[in-house]
């Protein structure tokens, strides 16, 4: 896994983490990702660095404004990516998450758009009862 990808899930992690708890723990990061508690102490110093997130004295760890904006980004992506690989190419759940994560850390800004705008018009024929 490069160590760009690898941030990347950390971000989303945290995200996710985050908006349902209100805070999160390296612990916490740990178990949802299925990595040591080490391995996370080593990437929240680099997302520090980076600006990314930040740790209170009670090693309650959130992500900064840009490391939200950042995680939004991802997020965003991985949504896209799903909904193209369930509703327009028909593949399965599992399998449809498992392609967007590894896609969502490669593609292009402007492939990324122009695939919104292919899903806003699939969706608008569709209610508009349309088949293209």
């Amino acid at each position: 896994m490069k160590s760009n990808e690898s941030c990347e899930n950390y971000l989303k992690a945290i995200y996710e983490l985050q908006n349902r708890h209100g805070y999160v723990r390296s612990v916490d990061i740990a178990r949802m990702l299925g990595y040591s508690k080490a391995s996370v102490c080593v990437a929240m110093k680099k997302l520090t660095q980076k600006k990314l997130v930040e740790m209170n004295s009670k090693k309650e760890i959130r992500l900064t404004a840009s490391g939200e904006k950042a995680a939004a980004d991802l997020k965003k992506k991985y949504t896209l990516l799903k909904r193209l690989l369930t509703s327009v190419l028909d593949v399965d759940e599992q399998t449809a998450a498992q392609d967007a994560c590894r896609i969502e850390h490669v593609i292009s800004s402007e492939s990324l758009n122009r695939l919104e705008m292919e899903l806003i018009r699939d969706t608008q024929l569709k209610k508009a009862g349309i088949d293209k």
